[in-house]
């Protein structure tokens, strides 16, 4: 695959076949950010489990210390009580049936997170094939099937990002801008690592984290030493 001359620079930053401690890492990655635009940071974890059994998922969320740096449209699916809570809680659309019509009928998506409370959880689940595909599709353990909506609103604009596994037993999950800075990307970096590690189901077997890498948007990929988690 050819690269461009940017990438080609930045690929001059890391040393071929290095393994990087987690602060070496997110300054490389600061510096190869170099793109016009404000690039994402993600990280990518391979674990050593198998998502083809039940008990060994890997999906939860957890609120980034300093958000994603993105701007985080919400739907709520909610009624009466529930959601005025929304609506207060600054969430950008609420509704309820009409909601899941408008979805249904208009393949309307403006939206990143959907959030719902448990007694309408039977009409969105009209949406799976909609919303499941596209990670859309509210959880509880993700905490966007909830009674308290107001809560989840301010948590999912604060910068809660979900994290879960893929078909190929991989994490992929943004920690942030270039523009945050080293310090800050760290900060996210430890807290959704926390996360993942901590949801390491009872049924694995051997080394959890397999491997993990660090890139900007249109960067390289910035290995990481994984021995260091312990797990």
């Amino acid at each position: 695959m050819k690269h461009g001359k940017k990438y080609n620079e930045s690929a001059k930053l890391i040393e071929t076949g290095k393994f990087y401690d987690v602060n070496e890492a997110v300054e490389i990655a600061v510096k190869t950010g170099t793109a016009k635009f404000d690039e994402t940071v993600e990280i990518h974890v391979r674990l050593g489990v198998d998502s083809r059994h039940a008990d060994q998922q890997v999906r939860g969320a957890v609120v980034l210390p300093n958000g994603t740096g993105k701007k985080v449209r919400t739907l709520v699916i909610a009624k009466g009580d529930k959601a005025d809570a929304a609506t207060a809680a600054g969430s950008d659309y609420v509704g309820a049936e009409e909601m899941v019509a408008k979805i249904q009928n208009e393949n309307w998506l403006d939206f990143d997170v959907v959030i719902a409370t448990p007694d309408m959880m039977g009409v969105v689940g009209r949406l799976g094939k909609v919303l499941g595909p596209r990670g859309l599709m509210p959880t509880p353990k993700a905490g966007t099937v909830t009674p308290d909506v107001a809560k989840a609103v301010t948590e999912a604009k604060a910068g809660k990002i979900e994290y879960r596994l893929d078909k190929t037993n991989i994490i992929h999950c943004p920690i942030g801008k270039v523009s945050f800075g080293a310090e800050k990307l760290q900060e996210n970096f430890d807290a959704l690592m926390g996360a993942i590690i901590k949801a390491k189901p009872a049924a694995t077997k051997g080394q959890y984290i397999k491997s993990c890498a660090i890139a900007t948007t249109m960067g390289p990929g910035i290995k990481l030493n994984v021995a260091k988690f312990g797990v």
